[in-house]
């Protein structure tokens, strides 16, 4: 079932003015979100929001104001389960980031970091599923159109070959530098 642009606009309002409550499933269309211990991460189509609210927010990331971080430039995510003693954690590392690299206790302070308890973790997984399924699709249609370029451009190469305008020497040349051999 398709939801329309103004109904996710309206659930999306009602739940970020508490009148309707994080679902069991944490997604209302296709935004998907999770609310932590230091803020709540919303994963659009094109881009993730880490948005700070709350005394903890204020406590561990101090007056910065929210996020947007576009997917493609999402580099890796760091997925830390929440224990009997410990919080979990979501980071995310995009190129030139400076995310923690000091595990829990640095990720706290870390601004690409969200904190979570057990009852909050189902939606923080089904946020790193989906936006690993979001970066591995990416990532597989830049391989097809790479693949495709090259293609192309061993076609050219061969048409020039056999008119002769470059020799079979500078074509092998040249179709080893495309292959990557």
């Amino acid at each position: 079932m398709s939801t329309s642009n103004e109904e996710r606009r309206l659930a999306m309002q009602r739940w970020k003015s508490g009148k309707i409550k994080q679902g069991l499933d944490g997604r209302i269309g296709d935004i998907f979100f999770a609310d932590g211990k230091n803020g709540r991460i919303e994963l659009h189509e094109t881009v993730v929001k880490i948005i700070r609210q709350g005394f903890d927010a204020f406590l561990t990331q101090g007056l910065k104001g929210d996020k947007e971080i576009l997917i493609s430039s999402v580099s890796s995510v760091q997925f830390k389960s929440a224990d009997a003693f410990t919080k979990g954690y979501i980071q995310l590392a995009f190129l030139g980031g400076q995310e923690a690299k000091g595990g829990l206790f640095q990720s706290v302070s870390d601004e690409n970091t969200v904190m979570f308890d057990r009852e909050q973790e189902p939606n923080f997984e089904q946020i790193r599923r989906e936006l690993m399924r979001r970066l591995t699709q990416a990532n597989t249609a830049k391989s097809v159109s790479r693949d495709a370029h090259s293609l192309d451009d061993l076609e050219k190469l061969a048409s020039f070959r056999d008119r002769g305008i470059i020799t079979e020497e500078e074509f092998q040349h040249k179709k080893r530098q495309i292959l990557g051999l």
